[in-house]
């Protein structure tokens, strides 16, 4: 079962996956506690509703998975078009790892939470727009940065970063609605034409 020390880190763990695998309004406080192999009681010493669990699991999932990925697939020792073309690349095998395991396309965990709680749980939602706005930025910066080298079209920044995240989210949304991986194979020339950049 695990020690009672690492209850709390078991919840966060099961609760994302089952959230992610399934949804949010399906998963319940039952279900969680048996995936993370905790009782009950242990549930409600850490967490005073689902609500709050998930919304710690989005950010711990944020800061121990999530982050360290998008610091290495952002790295500014990395040319702008190439952060652009490798993150596409990595999102489509990793989602291509996803569907192998679990027989369905997964998409964004914030994205389909987001989604789905944006008219009923105020904490929660706020918490997915809270984490797509950080992951906007590693867009914008890559835009500012390519566009100061020339690789990129000029205009503003930060809007230019919000019409790519709408085509990669919208593609990740229709790949896990049909289940399927072509979505998101054209992710990569898609973003460079929305960039004004060409791909060599």
């Amino acid at each position: 079962m695990g020690r009672t020390s690492d209850a709390k880190e078991r919840l966060l763990e099961a609760a994302l996956d089952l959230i992610w695998e399934r949804s949010y309004g399906t998963v319940t406080i039952d279900a969680i506690c048996e995936r993370a192999g905790v009782k009950k009681g242990s549930f409600y010493y850490f967490f005073d509703s689902k609500s709050t669990l998930a919304v710690a699991a989005l950010e711990a999932n944020w800061q121990d998975s999530a982050k360290p990925k998008w610091d290495a697939w952002f790295s500014s020792s990395t040319p702008p078009l190439e952060r652009v073309r490798q993150f596409m690349q990595e999102i489509l095998d990793f989602q291509a790892e996803m569907l192998a395991k679990h027989g369905q396309v997964l998409g964004c965990p914030c994205f389909s939470v987001g989604s789905e709680v944006c008219s009923q749980d105020e904490l929660l939602r706020a918490k997915a727009q809270e984490i797509l706005d950080r992951q906007i930025r590693y867009f914008e910066s890559t835009i500012r940065d390519g566009q100061a080298q020339g690789v990129f079209s000029e205009g503003d920044a930060m809007r230019m970063a919000k019409s790519l995240f709408a085509l990669f989210e919208g593609s990740m949304g229709q790949a896990r609605i049909q289940n399927d991986l072509e979505y998101l194979r054209n992710l990569p020339e898609a973003s460079i034409g929305i960039l004004g950049g060409k791909i060599a």
